[in-house]
């Protein structure tokens, strides 16, 4: 008894210990905290490593193969770490809907969804971003998924993409080393949702394959303004197949109808604190309104003999195709209106796996796309409970499901009978030939010595990062730049902010100089300096400041009243807006919730506040008359903040004639006197719209609709307020 006691203390005492050093060596020697730091890479089962950049294929440019087990055990261990959130992609939202297709497309390819323009194939669509935990902001910088799941007559195929063309790597074997970087640090849980530390930047710059999409991330594209206004890609090359066993390469691209718009840093921060659920609640409330998501699908399609025709390589998902190249064909148009009638079961059950084809669609050697197969289906494994997660409603084909599969985990169904084996003359599920419809791999011809080696087709890792540059507005090249120095600025570690910036001298030397200025470090050049090998210097489909697309469709307009406002120029103007099917949504915003009351007696239902509101949620603003609600809004400092915000934004602002005294006492009468604005009847310049008395208020509504369809009045980047 005496000697139990005396264990016990004796762990009681190892327990309390303060001492830090003492507790971390306890840690230690059970395994929980590991110094790997100058040690030599293994695998777990203690197998020294040779390379973990590469995984093993057969050939140079050929498929990755099983035996590959340094590949495997890497992504599988990876594919389970966090349960039961997806490890990426944790952040999403979705809705239903269904697909069109414009013409026959049978010439291509036979799946048949694309065949039947009469057709309408549903599809559920997951959109989300990559880094943050399930709790992060919608706005923050980051890549956006852009998942589509086909319910098609022949099977669900899965269109797994993102708002971006390329990736970060090229190889899948890579994939857990970068997102370990990305994620928050491991020693202390920090940031979340972000890129900008060390780890990450550490990572990228010793990773030059990273350099375009870096650009990419660091640009406007990552801070969507909704997910309407946002493209999705395919991002890997893929195969069509025709009836006739012919293939061809394709390249898909999601087109949004109401064009691409972005906001800005300074706003997409502002409305993660103001609302983390941002992009969520548009697409929510866009579609109980009645305003669905819409989006065109394009592909570039590629003959077999016209590879050779690429300065790099079609496999390389660091790499997409100019669109001056091959223009991309509009097949289609996607349509999203319906929300999920429950988030957990829909949303958050759904499960995307790029191998999930259908006869007509098939695959190619890519290696990011060839670990993918593995690592999707890895990954659901762990996250939904085992094998039979396609079986949970959302993942089901519409088509009935027969095969030998049985038991196991969350089984919902099981086959009737006593066959469960094939072949079997007793009964039991037969196959499909490719003439009746089975699915029938493209015979494609394989050589090569097998290898952990990379092909130097996939060598250029600067050329198309400069395409990129080259062909962004110069408003666009400083936002970028403006991005790299908030990143960078970020990180600790000097030598890699100076490594950072010699890649970038390979991209462009007046980009990395001015960064260099900013972090804190000279611009060292690179030892070889990069030699441009595009065929094509700018393309015009990389900017969002050269795009034609005029649409308000879904736009919110922000109206700031208090009682005694002119319900007259209130409902004129908001007529006016909501004409011709510009589907304006007029918000009226005050200082209370409930019923203001206008000078004409009659009444508005406000369900907004200064309070529970916030300039960066709408994308334009509007003050009627109504002299007594005009000195009301002037007392409100919050008031007079909406109204420099939306400008700071360079978004559209319009005053009626009495509102001109909450413009003199804002900052905005530093850009142009009142006198000078009340001297026209109707002012427009840069997006801030003034009426003068007696004009008609929906002229004012008019007026605003134009300057709202331009999304922002960049023309305002010089002003200060």
């Amino acid at each position: 008894m005496s000697e139990k006691k005396s264990l016990l203390n004796t762990m009681k005492e190892k327990i309390t210990d303060t001492n830090s050093n003492q507790k971390t060596e306890q840690l230690e020697d059970r395994g929980a905290l590991t110094d790997v730091d100058g040690k030599q890479l293994r695998t777990e089962q203690g197998t020294l490593v040779e390379d973990t950049d590469n995984s093993l294929k057969a050939g140079q440019r050929g498929p990755i193969i099983m035996d590959d087990f340094i590949f495997r055990e890497k992504m599988t261990s990876f594919d389970h770490e966090r349960i039961p959130e997806r490890v990426v992609h944790a952040r999403g939202s979705a809705a239903h809907g269904y697909f069109q297709v414009y013409k026959d497309m049978s010439q291509y390819t036979k799946a048949k969804f694309l065949s039947d323009p009469s057709k309408k194939t549903p599809v559920f669509v997951r959109f989300s971003t990559v880094v943050g935990f399930r709790g992060s902001a919608d706005t923050v910088r980051d890549v956006r998924g852009f998942a589509t799941k086909f319910y098609t007559e022949e099977g669900n195929y899965d269109l797994v993409g993102n708002n971006m063309p390329i990736f970060f790597i090229q190889d899948a074997i890579k994939f857990p080393d970068l997102v370990h970087s990305i994620k928050p640090e491991p020693h202390h849980e920090m940031p979340q949702a972000a890129a900008a530390h060390d780890n990450f930047w550490d990572f990228a710059s010793l990773t030059p394959e990273s350099t375009h999409m870096l650009l990419w991330v660091l640009s406007d594209r990552a801070l969507p303004r909704s997910y309407a206004h946002m493209e999705g890609f395919g991002v890997h090359t893929f195969r069509w197949i025709n009836s006739k066993g012919e293939s061809r390469f394709v390249k898909y691209h999601w087109k949004p109808l109401l064009g691409v718009h972005s906001q800005v840093f300074d706003e997409a921060q502002k409305t993660a604190g103001a609302d983390p659920d941002f992009h969520r609640r548009e697409m929510w409330e866009s579609i109980e309104m009645g305003i669905p998501y819409e989006y065109e699908l394009g592909v570039q399609i590629i003959e077999e003999n016209e590879i050779d025709k690429f300065d790099f390589d079609l496999l390389d998902a660091t790499k997409l195709v100019p669109e001056e190249q091959f223009p991309v064909m509009r097949i289609g148009k996607m349509t999203l209106n319906r929300n999920p009638e429950n988030f957990f079961l829909e949303t958050e059950q759904v499960a995307f796996h790029p191998g999930n084809v259908v006869p007509g669609i098939d695959l190619t050697n890519d290696p990011l796309l060839q670990g993918r197969l593995f690592s999707y289906i890895d990954t659901q494994l762990t996250r939904l409970g085992g094998p039979n997660f396609t079986q949970i409603p959302i993942n089901r084909p519409l088509i009935e499901v027969a095969n030998n599969t049985q038991d196991g985990f969350m089984r919902q169904t099981n086959m009737k009978g006593r066959v469960n084996y094939f072949p079997s003359s007793l009964g039991g599920v037969k196959v499909t030939s490719e003439k009746d419809g089975g699915f029938h791999h493209y015979p494609e011809k394989i050589e090569g010595t097998k290898s952990r080696t990379r092909s130097e087709t996939f060598s250029d890792h600067y050329s198309q990062a400069t395409l990129f540059y080259n062909s962004m507005s110069e408003l666009e090249k400083k936002h970028i730049l403006e991005a790299a120095a908030f990143e960078l600025g970020k990180v600790e570690t000097k030598h890699v902010r100076e490594k950072m910036v010699s890649n970038f001298m390979n991209v462009d030397e007046d980009f990395a100089k001015a960064l260099a200025v900013q972090i804190g470090v000279e611009p060292i050049a690179p030892q070889k300096k990069h030699i441009y090998r595009g065929s094509i210097k700018t393309s015009k489909a990389l900017t969002q400041t050269d795009q034609k697309i005029w649409s308000t469709k879904g736009r919110k307009v922000c109206v700031l009243i208090s009682e005694g406002f002119s319900h007259s120029d209130f409902e004129a103007t908001k007529a006016s807006m909501e004409a011709n099917n510009s589907m304006v949504m007029v918000v009226p915003v005050s200082y209370k919730l409930g019923k203001i009351k206008s000078i004409e007696g009659k009444e508005v239902e406000v369900k907004k506040t200064f309070t529970t509101s916030a300039p960066y949620f709408y994308d334009a603003l509007y003050v009627p008359g109504g002299m007594k609600s005009v000195e009301t809004l002037m007392q409100v400092p919050k008031a007079i903040m909406f109204i420099e915000e939306v400008y700071r934004h360079n978004k559209p602002i319009a005053f009626s004639a009495e509102a001109i005294e909450l413009y003199k006492i804002s900052s905005l009468n530093k850009m142009k006197a009142a006198s000078e604005l009340i001297k026209h009847d109707i002012f427009e310049e840069h997006g801030l719209i003034y009426q003068k008395a007696g004009q008609n208020p929906q002229d004012l509504g008019k007026t605003l609709v134009k300057a709202i369809a331009h999304h922002r009045h960049w023309e305002r980047m010089g002003e200060k307020i």
